[in-house]
């Protein structure tokens, strides 16, 4: 696990796409805070990621700084941003996406914005600024093939070559709330969902050269416990690099 920054109090690490924070009981493999946990047996997420997100993450040391860091994440004073591939062509350069999440009626995994959400609805506020668009081919690595509606196996290359490429846009993402699954759900809301999301985009190609989540958390700003203002940044993954240069 590559570390970003580290001080007596806090630990921030680069997360792999594919790696739990934390456990879910439904599998035995290591967690982040398994891993942090060896080293500094009081060692707490300060936040999460969802698995197949990548990029900056802090863990706190100790209770104390736990306490410290959640109130700042609870009183937003946290800036994130995030990195996204998504799919089809964003016309907006910059957009505040304002739209309360509950939860999905049909999947205990999903939540929702809009139309159908049930239970509580809860503020969840995403900005966004577009950094490129482009076209690029999609990958033959999907369930079911959205932009013909015929089942994967039925394409032969010839007419699978007719689909390349689509349309996809480079978004730099800052949320203001910290929902869960919150920026998937708001992108899969304007119709732009994440590439290669197979929670809430499971029926759409995968772009080319990504075979993940296309969401990575680029940079996070806080105070330490000494009231200086830290920013911590992490690479673009080198499949980024591939698909948007």
């Amino acid at each position: 696990m590559k570390i970003l920054y580290e001080d007596a109090n806090i630990l921030a690490i680069d997360k792999p796409s594919g790696i739990l924070a934390h456990s879910d009981k439904t599998e035995s493999k290591e967690t982040i805070l398994d891993w942090a946990q060896r080293k500094y047996p009081k060692a707490e997420l300060a936040h999460r990621l969802d698995r197949e997100t990548s990029g900056v993450m802090l863990l706190a040391k100790n209770q104390k700084t736990h306490e410290f860091l959640k109130k700042q994440f609870q009183n937003r004073e946290v800036k994130k941003i995030y990195h996204a591939i998504v799919t089809g062509k964003i016309k907006k350069d910059r957009e505040i996406i304002n739209k309360p999440i509950g939860r999905s009626p049909s999947d205990f995994r999903r939540r929702l914005a809009g139309r159908g959400a049930r239970g509580e609805m809860r503020e969840a506020i995403t900005e966004y600024k577009v950094l490129k668009r482009f076209e690029a081919p999609v990958s033959k690595n999907f369930s079911s093939c959205a932009l013909s509606g015929v089942p994967v196996g039925t394409l032969g290359d010839k007419n699978f070559q007719k689909l390349s490429p689509i349309k996809f846009t480079y978004l730099e993402i800052s949320p203001k709330t910290g929902r869960t699954h919150q920026i998937r759900v708001h992108l899969k809301y304007i119709n732009h969902p994440v590439v290669c999301d197979s929670l809430y985009n499971p029926n759409t190609p995968c772009l080319k050269g990504i075979s993940r989540l296309a969401l990575h958390a680029k940079s996070i700003e806080f105070k330490n416990l000494k009231g200086q203002t830290i920013k911590v940044e992490s690479p673009l993954p080198p499949e980024f690099k591939k698909v948007i240069k």
